[in-house]
């Protein structure tokens, strides 16, 4: 669920429009700040991390229980809730100029700390934070608020911990928001514009229900849109894609319209943030502001982490690839076109595309995307229909694979013992939605100002496929 990154959203354009450092001071100050980071210096890795948060929580920042009228405007209920839906790390170089956002998916498994076992990435926060709560109450902690602050931090700490372990960062500050927060926020703003490819019917889960084509969304709608995982074609990294975009529209939103230069408009949007927002103890907005000041909005980029989608609700990730992946993040993205085609693991591995889509030319598209990653171009021919798209590799070859399949977003892999060693066969079935597709839009970077980069840009907007609405990407 995408509630996160719209405090941090909001301070950038403050700084990107160069107004008001006073709402920043005045904002700050009334802030809830959670001791989560600790006042010793994280480890120096180049860059100054961010954690984004956003929490399906049903309480207010102050650890209050929502009202049930504001859960039934929210379109849902008092069940569950502290499941972390998203999460996005930030990463801003020392040398400043340009940021990266790289989201990691709630359905991602990962080993958590503390003997808790292989999870969910969106249940280590609630896991911890459930396990302190029955330590503080056998120590005869009774206080509800001082049960629901001490365990809140302990989730948000745990959390910290698992993600820089698999990322391979040093995260120095960290932000939350709660489903409050989403809906106020995006009403103080005026709603934002989004644009679907097809019309969705969502209202047994989400509450989403939208036309096809570009639209203006706001409070429960806005939340709806981006909560969605359920009846689309990928799932969660759909989601994933919805909230990138999302976020750029709300930048967009914000410097086209005057939102942060009108004085009501500022009072509802610092009210929105009090109530819902949560950040760590210690964390100088102003001075963040100034780092923030010479990074141009096109220079602040969304990615995704490399994945293989299991198609059964679970996504994995290499941790190494990961963290190779997060380092590369420091690097302009010409740098990193650069490395990957220079990778040893890339060029050495042939791949040939196979095309059962039935769409004609798509097999010729994919392979060119495949190589612009760095690999080698093997066969590129049509078969009979394919039931799904797979890349398939050689025994004892999953690495091989899992890099090919990351660089097409994360379709599934299977070993089969027919492909040769040291190269990779990559099986199109209709449907297809990643790289090389006409109307692919959003698995590439995502830049905050709402412009897609590379290839991915010239395909959103090629003139046999239009499918953006005045600049606004089209997504499922």
């Amino acid at each position: 669920m995408f509630r996160i990154g719209l405090a941090l959203v909001s301070t950038v354009v403050l700084v990107f429009t160069g107004y008001a450092y006073w709402t920043l001071r005045d904002l700050a100050g009334g802030l809830t700040s959670t001791d989560v980071i600790g006042s010793e210096l994280s480890e120096p890795d180049g860059a100054t991390d961010i954690l984004l948060v956003g929490n399906d929580s049903r309480t207010d920042a102050q650890g209050d229980p929502l009202p049930e009228e504001v859960l039934r405007e929210l379109r849902t209920t008092d069940e569950g809730g502290n499941l972390t839906d998203t999460m996005i790390l930030v990463r801003i170089p020392n040398g400043g100029g340009r940021a990266s956002a790289v989201s990691f998916p709630r359905d991602t498994m990962v080993r958590l700390t503390d003997g808790f076992g292989t999870h969910k990435l969106t249940e280590a926060y609630s896991r911890a934070q459930n396990d302190a709560r029955e330590d503080l109450a056998a120590q005869g902690v009774s206080d509800e608020r001082t049960l629901d602050r001490r365990s809140r931090a302990a989730g948000q700490r745990f959390l910290i911990e698992n993600i820089e372990r698999f990322a391979g960062v040093s995260i120095d500050h960290y932000a939350e928001v709660n489903l409050l927060g989403f809906y106020q926020i995006t009403k103080a703003v005026g709603g934002v514009d989004v644009c679907l490819r097809a019309p969705v019917d969502d209202s047994e889960f989400s509450g989403a229900v939208f036309p096809a084509g570009p639209q203006r969304i706001e409070g429960a709608d806005a939340l709806s849109f981006v909560r969605q995982r359920h009846n689309l074609p990928r799932g969660d990294l759909d989601r994933v894609v919805r909230q990138q975009v999302f976020m750029s529209g709300l930048v967009r939103k914000m410097l086209s319209t005057g939102t942060l230069a009108n004085p009501a408009k500022l009072a509802s949007l610092s009210e929105a943030m009090q109530d819902a927002v949560i950040l760590d103890k210690g964390w100088d907005l102003v001075s963040f502001a100034q780092q923030m000041q010479g990074i141009a909005a096109r220079n602040v980029e969304f990615r995704t982490i490399p994945l293989q989608d299991n198609g059964d609700g679970t996504i994995d990730a290499d941790p190494r690839e990961v963290r190779r992946f997060v380092d590369d993040m420091l690097l302009s993205p010409e740098e990193r076109q650069e490395q990957a085609r220079s990778d040893p693991e890339r060029v050495n591995v042939v791949v040939s595309v196979f095309n059962g889509s039935g769409v004609a030319s798509l097999a010729d598209r994919v392979s060119e995307e495949i190589a612009a990653e760095g690999f080698g171009a093997g066969t590129v021919e049509a078969v009979d229909s394919v039931s799904r798209t797979v890349v398939a590799h050689a025994p004892e070859e999953a690495s091989t694979g899992a890099l090919v399949s990351n660089a097409l977003g994360g379709v599934p892999v299977e070993v089969d013992e027919e492909v040769a060693p040291g190269t990779v066969a990559v099986f199109l079935a209709p449907g297809y939605d990643g790289p090389g597709n006409q109307n692919f839009a959003g698995e590439g970077p995502m830049r905050l100002d709402g412009s897609a980069s590379g290839q991915e840009q010239e395909a959103v907007g090629s003139p046999q496929n239009p499918i953006t609405a005045n600049g606004v990407p089209c997504v499922n």
